[in-house]
């Protein structure tokens, strides 16, 4: 059975009670505050026939005192008690929405790049935000809607079949009916709802990518296609959503059409019985007050009722999110050592050497997928310069990925300074390395701010020698506020080669033991090319790097270079060594390597 014809199930619902119930006490009061609502609603129509049949009827007004101070006491009480829900509710919908929200991010951050790499942005930011403010609607508002029907209606039976048991019976018929409305139609509604979520998640994911890839499309003349299929995406919403409301459109008005049978029963029935003297006005007046009322409850119920069903959506989506697990975890003993991300035993940390090996290690993204890389094995002694280079696809990035453990090798093992990479905390791993990507990444914040994310507990004056050792000192003298200007969202007030040198800044500030560099120079002009070569130069002084090498002038200052192919090591060597034995470094630097060998000659 697909996700979209699941029927309802409270299983997803429960996954969240551990949220919910850090809030029970706000939602305790709310629910019984509207207990004691549905109570009060239940005597008025009482009181309001007693007046009919006592003072109405009889054309006196004697002890209409006490009635009138009885009446006003449950006004106030309905009063008093509405101020204490409302309340109630607000705080509720606003801490579980808070709760929710921050449960999605930290697990966010507990998971592996796999994650980042199949997901849109746009799809995680529709559950984080719409997905979670539905939900701490649904629980503050509706839930307590729905118990205070609950105990409204078995409540307003009672009553009915205590005043006259034959007149009730109009009424009692009615709740069979409605449940099996339901049950009918809630698979329905639930599929429905269910495709307009996942519409709702792709128009996300689509302005998502429109913005931040808005010089692209410009670049590329693609407003026209991006447009056309942005507009199926939101047809294909509107059309889910059509049908949900067609449906519901059906529903409701289904379950008002029995409340208005029921009404027009009791008033015929009620009336003859009048005529008869079988009844009291008094008592037909309450028992039309308690089926108007039912008429509209039962109108709300089919709207509380469907919320919830169309809700599980919603729920299925954040408690998927919340509870997914990371592809690579760390063991309960190696967190009991060295601790976890949010809570780490540092003081367990060794320090690292930087020496890394890999032990006949294979790799494939899936199960059964195609291996990337086929029983490698290679030593990098600590301090040690590695350029990788060789076609694209052919496994270098997926070597990168394991030494930084942001993937598990399916086969064989990585060692890092002697010891299994799975030995030790991926903390420890990562807080020790020094990664500069192609395009990279800065937060919003200032200069200063981005360097010291490298080491929060830098001083400044440590902030400012790192950016000077890389050359970042030139980029804040032409800034207005230098370290302390802001680089906007993602750094998109800075140009690429200036957000490439803050990053050199940066992990340098780190102190890495084992650096990455994946080819940061690919877009950058001449004079920043040779700011960032330095910058290269400066960090790998003293530690084991990887470089993945597009460009000769990379390539030349390794200490050794490894020629990738096909998910395995071909050559390894300095360049002069594998230039000299004219193999597949030979080819790849003929055919790719050369014309950059005549421009830097």
């Amino acid at each position: 059975m697909s996700e979209k014809q699941a029927s309802f199930s409270l299983t997803p619902f429960r996954q969240l009670m551990p949220v919910i119930r850090r809030h029970g006490w706000p939602l305790f009061l709310a629910i019984a505050t509207n207990v004691l609502l549905a109570g009060i609603d239940l005597i008025i129509p009482l009181l309001q026939s007693r007046a009919v049949d006592r003072f109405i009827l009889n054309g006196t007004l004697e002890g209409f005192g006490g009635y009138l101070a009885q009446y006003l006491l449950l006004m106030a009480a309905e009063l008093a008690l509405l101020l204490v829900y409302f309340k109630s509710c607000m705080k509720t919908e606003m801490c579980i929405g808070r709760d929710l929200k921050e449960a999605c991010f930290v697990n966010l951050q507990r998971l592996s790049i796999d994650y980042y790499n199949v997901t849109s942005a746009g799809h995680s930011l529709s559950r984080v935000m719409s997905d979670t403010d539905r939900i701490a609607a649904a629980a503050a508002w509706t839930f307590p809607n729905v118990i205070w029907a609950l105990a409204y209606i078995p409540g307003v039976y009672a009553v009915l079949l205590s005043q006259h048991a034959g007149l009730a019976l109009t009424m009692v018929v009615l709740a069979p009916v409605v449940a099996a409305l339901t049950v009918f139609f809630q698979k329905r509604l639930i599929a429905l709802n269910r495709e307009v979520r996942a519409q709702h998640s792709k128009i996300t994911a689509g302005y998502n990518e429109g913005i931040m890839g808005a010089k692209t499309s410009k670049t590329l003349a693609l407003e026209d296609r991006l447009c056309a299929e942005f507009e199926r995406t939101t047809s294909r919403m509107a059309q889910a959503g059509i049908a949900h409301g067609r449906m519901r459109a059906i529903y409701v008005p289904l379950i008002v059409l029995c409340g208005t049978l029921a009404a027009s029963a009791t008033l015929g029935l009620g009336g003859n019985l009048v005529l008869s003297g079988g009844l009291s006005i008094g008592v037909l007046s309450a028992f039309m007050t308690y089926a108007l009322s039912l008429f509209q409850l039962f109108r709300q119920m089919a709207t509380f009722i469907s919320q919830l069903i169309s809700l599980q959506a919603n729920v299925e989506r954040v408690a998927e999110l919340m509870h997914r697990k990371p592809t690579v975890t760390d063991r309960p003993d190696v967190v009991d050592t060295y601790g976890d991300c949010f809570a780490p035993r540092t003081e367990n940390w060794e320090e690292m050497r930087g020496e890394v090996a890999f032990e006949d290690v294979s790799f494939h993204y899936t199960q059964g997928g195609e291996e990337v890389l086929r029983h490698v094995n290679l030593h990098v002694p600590a301090g040690t310069s590695v350029a990788l280079v060789g076609e694209t696809g052919a496994g270098k990035s997926t070597m990168v990925n394991l030494v930084c453990r942001f993937f598990e090798p399916t086969g064989g093992r990585v060692l890092i300074d002697g010891r299994d990479a799975r030995e030790r905390s991926q903390l420890w791993l990562h807080s020790h390395i020094g990664y500069v990507l192609q395009e990279p990444h800065l937060f919003s914040g200032t200069i200063r701010e981005n360097i010291r994310y490298g080491r929060p507990e830098a001083s400044d004056a440590e902030v400012e020698a790192a950016a000077r050792a890389v050359n970042v000192d030139r980029i804040a003298q032409k800034l207005p506020r230098g370290y302390d200007t802001d680089v906007g969202e993602c750094g998109d007030k800075l140009s690429t080669g200036e957000k490439q040198l803050i990053s050199f800044a940066r992990a340098l500030l780190a102190r890495p033991a084992i650096f990455v560099l994946d080819e940061a120079t690919s877009s950058v002009d001449t004079q920043t090319e040779q700011m960032i070569q330095q910058a290269t130069a400066t960090l790998m002084r003293g530690t084991t790097s990887f470089i993945i090498a597009h460009r000769l002038s990379t390539v030349r200052q390794a200490d050794v270079i490894l020629v990738i192919d096909r998910g395995g090591i071909v050559e390894q060597g300095t360049h002069e060594e594998l230039l000299a034995a004219g193999g597949a470094y030979h080819a790849l630097y003929t055919t790719q390597f050369s014309k950059q060998a005549r421009q830097d000659a």
